[in-house]
């Protein structure tokens, strides 16, 4: 049964989000919003804000990341929301549970030309699940629910909601509608037991989980496949860590080796996009397991294609107990070739090298990161490393951008995290081209004592921009950055703390001082801008 309240617009949206499991808020300070604050405040409920709107839902979408909830970011009209556009948008791409509440021109006099007047949904309206404009205060409750729920529906998504200046301030009374448990979509069993069998059947079959694995809570249904039917494991985005690292049947260095040879291709959870070759894996069957019907690919074909739950695909994988391929030679052999590049990899992490080898970074920082530690990507050359260098223990502790490869997460991507870990490390891992983006949001990190360690790669230039393109035209343009730049000092005037290193003896100590300093710290690191990352990445 409903429950009757009453309250201003931003009141009823408050229960309203409450009621779904929403425990904090982000937002850049507007008039327009002042409503949701109030109903913050007066509730006690945790408001944590930002000086660029973009970090606001970067923050709210790495709560809905991490946790599996929806996460809030609220932003005041017109520049407020464009200004949080870009972090929607990764939130499609990521398929991430985002609401975006926005504040809006008074409805009553529009076309008139209040102060930023726009209208947001022909903006937003690509980029999101569902959008809408509220009419009316009463409508409140009823507006954020569906748009909530729609949220949570796999394929998961970003939503945002409209609040006329008159309807967040108007006071009404309005039904608070009860929430209502998301149905799991049940696959073709059919297709599961085909897709079950190619698997089981195939001489060298390689399976690839992505990020849907985790948001639908689908790890220990992976690994139970996994072990079941005998198939190595590769991962990306926030598949990471799905399997230890030190698990049997987990790889990371022998993917291109593994693609190439196998004869089954199995992605769960992650589209078949540039990450993957756009599904091209030469020969080899491909079965593509997402978690709605809109997710099967329309570019490739692949064999079968079954969509639904995560959890139950997987576990009817590992229940399969038809006819099976032995695999034992299959994964021996890729062992043998993740054995020789993890050989290789720990002589480039040790590397005393002047000035510094990226590599040696990540060899220091395996040295120092908790096996829980919250570890977040956000640039380019610099992070593409790190996806070869650091294996995540365990899942839900990575972030990067996703397949839509916006910088600037950094900083925002690191206050949901601490927000929703305070406990654990929280390590932004940053180029110094993505610094530019959102480094200034430090300041709000020192002012609501929110710690961070970030580690700037600093190179002087935008990596994968100079190297690719001197090997194009013979010479590069809008590539370069000052050289140098202390980055470190940035952070100091903001409040934090940190330092410069320029020799490799030196990081060990400084990333121990980061980590126990308690405040935001920055370690300015200058590393080799010869050093550019192959393109043969493992980063997926």
């Amino acid at each position: 049964m409903s429950e009757r309240i009453e309250g201003h617009g931003g009141a009823l949206a408050l229960a309203a989000l409450r009621g779904h499991g929403v425990r904090e808020m982000f937002t850049l300070s507007g008039g327009h919003v002042f409503p949701l604050y109030d109903a913050a405040h007066q509730a006690g409920f945790p408001l944590y804000d930002v000086r660029h709107e973009q970090s606001a839902v970067f923050a709210a979408e790495a709560v809905a990341k991490l946790q599996r909830r929806p996460g809030l970011a609220v932003l005041t009209a017109g520049p407020g929301v464009t200004n949080g556009i870009s972090g929607l948008t990764s939130s499609y791409f990521n398929a991430s549970p985002v609401l975006v509440l926005g504040g809006r021109a008074p409805q009553f006099r529009w076309g008139a030309g209040s102060l930023q007047e726009l209208d947001h949904l022909p903006l937003v309206t690509p980029v999101t699940k569902h959008a809408e404009t509220i009419a009316h205060a009463a409508d409140v409750p009823r507006a954020v629910g569906v748009a909530l729920t729609t949220a949570l529906t796999p394929h998961r998504g970003p939503v945002f909601l409209d609040l006329p200046l008159e309807v967040a301030f108007s006071v009404a009374d309005a039904d608070l509608p009860a929430v209502v448990p998301i149905a799991p979509i049940e696959a073709d069993p059919a297709e599961v037991a085909e897709a079950a069998a190619l698997i089981a059947e195939g001489r060298r079959p390689v399976l690839v989980a992505g990020s849907d694995v985790y948001a639908g809570d689908a790890v220990e249904p992976l690994r139970a496949a996994a072990e079941a039917l005998a198939v190595p494991v590769f991962t990306n985005g926030q598949g990471r860590g799905a399997l230890p690292p030190e698990h049997p049947l987990a790889f990371t260095r022998s993917r291109r080796v593994a693609l190439q040879k196998a004869d089954v291709v199995v992605v769960v959870g992650t589209p078949l996009d540039f990450r993957l070759n756009f599904g091209d894996f030469g020969a080899a069957t491909v079965v593509h397991v997402v978690d709605a019907p809109s997710q099967r690919a329309g570019h490739v074909q692949p064999a079968v294609a079954p969509a639904g739950d995560l959890r139950l695909i997987l576990s009817a994988f590992a229940e399969y107990s038809g006819d099976r391929v032995d695999h034992t030679e299959w994964v021996a052999e890729l062992r043998a070739v993740e054995d020789a590049a993890r050989a290789r990899d720990a002589v480039a992490m040790a590397a005393e090298t002047d000035p510094i080898r990226p590599a040696r970074v990540y060899g220091e920082l395996r040295r120092v990161l908790t096996r829980n530690a919250i570890t977040i990507g956000d640039g380019g050359d610099f992070v593409s490393y790190a996806g070869r260098y650091l294996e995540p223990a365990q899942p839900g502790t990575w972030l990067d951008p996703g397949p839509y490869g916006c910088l600037g997460t950094g900083m925002g991507y690191a206050m949901g995290a601490r927000v929703t870990h305070p406990d654990r490390q929280v390590c932004v891992l940053m180029g110094d081209g993505a610094a530019g983006f959102s480094l200034l949001d430090v300041e709000s990190l020192v002012r609501q004592r929110l710690p961070v360690v970030i580690v700037v790669g600093n190179n002087g230039i935008w990596g994968l921009e100079k190297h690719p393109m001197r090997a194009m035209y013979g010479y590069d343009v809008a590539a370069d950055l000052q050289p140098e730049l202390r980055y470190d000092q940035v952070v100091q005037a903001l409040g934090g703390a940190g330092e410069t290193v320029a020799k490799a003896a030196d990081l060990g100590p400084a990333l121990t001082r980061a980590f126990e300093a308690g405040v935001p710290y920055l370690v300015n690191v200058l590393t080799d801008p010869a050093d550019a990352y192959p393109r043969s990445s493992n980063l997926a």
